[in-house]
């Protein structure tokens, strides 16, 4: 049962972090390495049971991140939490890769949710995230998307349009004739209409968000090792060990799956079947003479997105549901890409773009959800000690403020507080019943 609504969300993380501040920040320190020494506890603590305990997380990215932070500032546990990340460097992980965007125009109610408590907590992040007396600097634009949809998906925009409305977000629709007066720019040709955000949507620095969480959670008392899951047993119904590849084996109370694009890979090694897999996207940077005031990031109805970012632009392309789009795991430019899908709708949609030139490229993974593209989040149903966070299909660094909180809750609490992320849960996959997002970037 979900305790806190919106707009009280603040509110709710400012307790829990100041009870944080008084109580753990100056009695915790830097935990030894000592799974194997691990044992559940329960001890009372007021109207709740304060929790001892051992949580291994695989996966220091975003997501696993974010967990662990959340998890050290709940009052309520006082375990131990250790994260284990296979490459401190960072420097192929989805989340330094990625755009670093952040809307509310999702087509189901979690998602909407999620990103007006991720937009929250970035905006307020320096209530949050503190360690040697410094506060983060995300470099926070505060800006919108500007969604277009031809005939074809102007249902589907409607649809999520009103779902958006009535869950508070602050959101508009245009139609063909409104965005030619807006944005005289662009050509409207094709279009039926558009929605775009009015606010609590933009773009900030990804790695800048991920090290703020890294060391406000190592600030708390959270262990982080350069380290890689090869081995996961299992018995009665639980995780009993872990098996890393090179401090060995461990013993751990709680186990989250936070391994981004080999999250399936990881949930193998216990015998479970994830239907998340590494599939490539290729980002562009670019200059162009172009003058457009205010530019949104504008999504395209041939897969193409593009924003501004400083004195250049960025943009990227999502192969739609009938093209090509194998799991991959190479991190190489696909620069043709660009020339055959990126560019020529480019320029069709803003002409000033007929002139530009490309200045450098990289690629990056989605941790893509092939089942049904969205998040899967929440404890397994049988193996009760096991958790995933997993399949975000390219929003995971918007998402893991809340998913962080919401996997830390269950794990504290057994239950879900701030956010019913129920929907989400592993339960749909075992019952081939899809939760499909349908705004997909």
């Amino acid at each position: 049962m979900c305790h806190y609504r919106f707009p009280i969300l603040t509110l709710a993380l400012r307790v829990h972090y100041n009870l944080v501040r008084l109580g753990k920040e100056n009695q915790r320190s830097i935990h030894q390495f000592h799974f194997n020494h691990s044992c559940s506890q329960l001890i009372d603590f007021g109207l709740r049971k304060l929790i001892r305990s051992t949580t291994l997380i695989v996966g220091g990215g975003i997501v696993g991140s974010a967990i662990a932070y959340f998890l050290s500032t709940l009052p309520d546990f006082d375990g131990e939490i250790f994260v284990v990340e296979r490459d401190f460097s960072y420097e192929d992980c989805s989340t330094t890769r990625s755009v670093g965007s952040i809307r509310q125009q999702f087509s189901t109610k979690e998602n909407i949710q999620i990103s007006q408590f991720g937009f929250e907590f970035l905006e307020n992040i320096d209530h949050y995230l503190h360690w040697d007396d410094q506060e983060p600097d995300i470099g926070l634009v505060h800006s919108s998307y500007l969604i277009l949809a031809s005939q074809v998906g102007l249902e589907a925009l409607r649809f999520s349009h009103e779902l958006q409305l009535s869950l508070g977000a602050d959101v508009y629709l245009l139609d063909a004739a409104a965005l030619r007066k807006k944005y005289p720019w662009l050509n409207t040709e094709g279009l039926a209409a558009a929605g775009r955000g009015l606010s609590k949507e933009g773009w900030f620095d990804p790695y800048s968000l991920l090290v703020a969480l890294k060391r406000t959670a190592i600030t708390l008392g959270v262990t982080y090792f350069q380290d890689e899951a090869v081995a996961i047993h299992c018995s009665k119904n639980r995780v009993m060990s872990v098996e890393l590849r090179e401090l060995g084996m461990t013993i751990c109370d709680h186990f989250v799956n936070a391994a981004g694009p080999f999250a399936g890979k990881l949930a193998s090694l216990a015998g479970i079947h994830l239907p998340v897999t590494p599939k490539r996207r290729n980002v562009f940077v670019f200059e162009s003479p172009a003058k457009i005031d205010s530019m949104p990031l504008v999504v395209d109805p041939s897969g193409f997105y593009v924003r501004p970012e400083g004195n250049y632009f960025i943009t990227g392309y999502s192969p739609g549901p009938d093209e090509h789009d194998p799991d991959d795991e190479s991190l190489e430019v696909d620069h043709e890409l660009f020339e055959d899908k990126i560019w020529p709708n480019l320029a069709n949609r803003i002409p000033q773009f007929e002139r530009l030139r490309v200045r450098s490229a990289w690629a990056g993974h989605y941790d893509y959800n092939s089942f049904d593209q969205n998040g899967i989040v929440g404890s397994h149903p049988e193996i009760e000690n096991y958790y995933f966070a997993n399949g975000f299909s390219g929003h995971g660094l918007q998402q893991a403020p809340a998913v962080g909180l919401a996997i830390a809750e269950l794990i504290a609490y057994g239950e879900y507080e701030v956010l019913n992320l129920e929907n989400l849960g592993y339960e749909r996959i075992l019952e081939n019943r899809k939760f499909r997002e349908k705004v997909i970037i």
